[in-house]
Formats: C-alpha cells, structure tokens, sequence
C-alpha cells in the first residue's frame, strides 16, 4: 500500500478527538505509527489526538507533534524522555497493573488500537507477537482495530489471537521489528548480578524489570539449574538461559514447564527463539501481574531497579536527574508477590553512585514510589541490606553500609537527623571503613 493510500484509510478510520495506542517498545507497529505522525494534522482535522505513550524503543514521537498530539502514559522511559522534558507529556501516576482496569472503566479513553502482528497461523489466526500487556483490556474498548502485518515478528503462544475479520485495516510492514537497545554492563553492574545469583536458589522463579541491570543478572545465573520466568518483561538473556538448558521452568509451582511473560524486549535472537515456542507464553498484565498468581509462584525471585532509596527503605523510582519521568510500573506489584511467595525473594538493586552523586540518600529527591514497608533486599555493588522485619535505625546502618565508601561519613552524619524525625531511638555509627561485600 502506497503512503498516500495509507494516509486515505487511516483517514476513514480515525476520528477528531480519538485516542490511539499501540505496543510500546519492540511492540510498536512503524508502519502505522509513522503514518499518523506525518500525517496527524489531516487525521485531527482541526482537531486533536490523544496518544498512549510506554517505553519508546524508536524516536517516532516528537515534542513538535504536540501541536496536534495530546501525549500521555505511564512513563518517559527511552526516546520518549525528551517528551517529558519538553513538558508535552503528561504522566498517569498508576500502579502498571492498574491500567487494564482503567482503560475497560472508560477512565483511560481507548478509541483506536494499532497492532504489529505475526504472520497468521494455519488457522488463520494473527499473534500479536511481541507483546500482550494491556493491549487485550484495549482491544476490548476500541472502536478500531488496525493491524500491521510483519513476517518478522515472531508467532508466539498465550494471550489473545485475532483473525481477518478482527480488523479494521491490515497493512504490511515496511520497517523490520525494533530491537531493544543493547545493554550496557560495567564492572558495578556485574558486581551487583555477582551479589544477586548468590541469593537465587535452584528452581526460583525470576521476574525482572527493564535496562542493563537485568541482563547483568541473567548473564551471572549460567550455573543455576531449572530456573523459571514469570515476568513483565522478557529480555535477550532469558533465550540465553533457556538455550543454555538453565531456564527450564521445571520447577515452577503454577505454569509449570511455562515461561510467561508480557512483552519481548531484545533482539533477533530472542524473536527466533520465541517463534512457535510453546515454552514461552505471553500473557496479558491482568494475569503478569496478578497478585494471587504471583504469591503462588513458589520461590519468586523479583528483581527491580531504583533512581535512589532513602536510609529508611523509601524507594523513588520516579524523578530522574530533576525531571519526573513517571514509571512507578510493576515494581510495588512484583515485590509485593515476591513478599507473600514462599521463599520469595523482594529485590531492588541499584549502582551505589550516579556521576559522583550517593543513590542511597538521607531524602529522596523524588516521590515515594514504593514505601519503606514494602522494601526487602536492597542491592548495590557493595553489598546487600536485607531490610525485611528491621527497625529503622538497623535499616539505616544496613543502608549505610551498602553505600558507596566515599559517601558513607556524609550520610552517617545526616541518619541521626533523619532518625530523630522518624522518631527511632538508637543509631550506632559504623566503625570506618566497614561495609557489607
């Protein structure tokens, strides 16, 4: 289809007013995204657009696209930073497993959803391939439903399939799948994973968050055996493992034999191993991210990252470097549901320093995006604060002794101060140079 018949049917099909979503990440179909950027001001016709925005694996979106674009989402995570910066992004504050709820109580409006799919089976039935996560609770809402066919998606098992007769529109894909960007692992990320693997136990569940620190972790669990993945999102490491005969979910208490996940986010690798596999499934946020599932999940291991965490246990995840950037996500979830598994491992891990600066903090800079009450291991590269069934003035020590060498005195000085306001009793200060690992 040319582009100026692409720009013709969208025409038909999209409303002023409307509010469109589509995969974030890997999951966004270019095709179609493209299109209603190059063309939005013929699609509004003098009017406005609503648009869902996730993490950004591609620089489709722009600031200048808010003369016409009204942008909002859970988080500026990726390309769509500087949606936030320039002030044109207006952030949902919500718990990640909230927003099917929203979107099927009208409270988040979904009027279009645009799809990247699989190839359709023998059956005739198209996957959506990369992804689930909300996408089934909008699909539900949507008037229009527009699918962007690319063979280079991968067929995968769980979820929701559709047919033709699903679709509004489907148009083949011009642009090959978005790979997500390859991590970046230093000498404290692989001491962290160091610390992390020494916590796992054979046949644990994993759970993991997005950026470099997972893939660090995944890459130091090579000597584990029959782990399992119930997780939101699925990375390069997990096809890794799983080729490596360690990710086996042999073990798990609920899926057994079955890797679930939400959202593929790696590269061609793990497309590949993905395809027609059906020892992956990919499941909508309702059930990834489901409390009862997770707590059932025997030996859940849920690996979070952090902007920076108070000497008290408060963890902001939401202000980075003074701008907010939202993504309060799955973390307060994941932990929760590792708390409540048996043998569950709650875990938070976070590079001590960020340019020079201490990530373990007397005050947050930021909001509380997960109260001190649901912390439970914290990790940097100098060791692990086990904060669970603690008392403040131990979690401070603990915290304390986590911190980067260079900034421990500082915040020594400032716990007492911190400790009075919170109106614990006793603080002992920690012999120099002493640390945890």
């Amino acid at each position: 289809m040319s582009e100026g018949d692409l720009a013709q049917q969208l025409q038909r099909l999209i409303r002023p007013g409307d509010t469109l979503w589509w995969g974030q990440a890997t999951a966004e179909p270019l095709t179609l995204t493209r299109a209603v950027t190059a063309h939005r001001h013929a699609l509004a016709r003098g009017g406005r657009l609503g648009v869902f925005v996730g993490m950004a694996a591609s620089d489709t979106l722009a600031p200048e696209q808010a003369d016409v674009l009204d942008f909002f989402g859970y988080a500026a995570g990726g390309a769509h930073r500087k949606l936030a910066d320039a002030g044109v992004l207006d952030i949902v504050p919500s718990h990640y497993s909230h927003l099917p709820g929203l979107v099927r109580a009208g409270v988040l409006p979904a009027d279009v959803l645009l799809l990247q799919v699989s190839k359709p089976d023998e059956q005739g039935r198209y996957s959506l391939g990369q992804v689930q996560e909300y996408l089934p609770a909008v699909r539900e809402r949507a008037r229009v439903v527009i699918g962007e066919v690319n063979p280079c998606v991968p067929w995968t098992h769980g979820g929701l399939h559709l047919t033709a007769g699903d679709f509004a529109l489907l148009v083949d894909a011009e642009h090959a799948p978005l790979d997500q960007p390859p991590s970046r692992i230093g000498p404290a990320e692989q001491a962290i994973a160091r610390h992390i693997a020494g916590l796992i136990e054979d046949g644990a569940t994993l759970q993991l968050g997005v950026g470099n620190l997972p893939e660090a972790v995944l890459a130091a669990l090579h000597h584990h055996r029959d782990l399992g993945l119930h997780s939101g999102a699925v990375g390069d490491g997990i096809a890794r493992l799983a080729e490596a005969g360690v990710l086996t979910n042999a073990r798990k208490s609920i899926d057994t034999g079955v890797g679930i996940g939400g959202i593929l986010m790696g590269g061609e690798c793990l497309r590949r191993w993905a395809h027609r596999n059906p020892q992956i499934e990919l499941r909508p946020t309702d059930y990834t991210h489901n409390p009862d599932v997770l707590a059932a999940s025997h030996k859940l291991a849920a690996i979070n990252a952090a902007v920076e965490v108070d000497l008290t246990g408060q963890i902001n995840a939401e202000v980075a470097a003074g701008c907010y950037v939202g993504a309060v996500g799955g973390a307060v979830d994941f932990l929760r549901g590792a708390a409540r598994s048996r043998g569950g491992l709650p875990i938070v891990a976070l590079p001590a320093t960020a340019k020079g600066a201490s990530r373990i903090v007397a005050n947050l800079s930021g909001p509380v995006s997960t109260p001190r009450s649901d912390a439970g291991l914290i990790v940097t590269e100098h060791g692990v604060a086990d904060l669970r069934g603690q008392p403040l003035s131990r979690r401070v020590r603990r915290l304390i002794d986590i911190a980067a060498p260079e900034h421990r005195e500082a915040l020594e000085r400032q716990a007492h101060e911190l400790l009075r306001r919170c109106g614990a009793a006793f603080f002992t200060p920690s012999p120099p140079g002493r640390g945890q690992g």
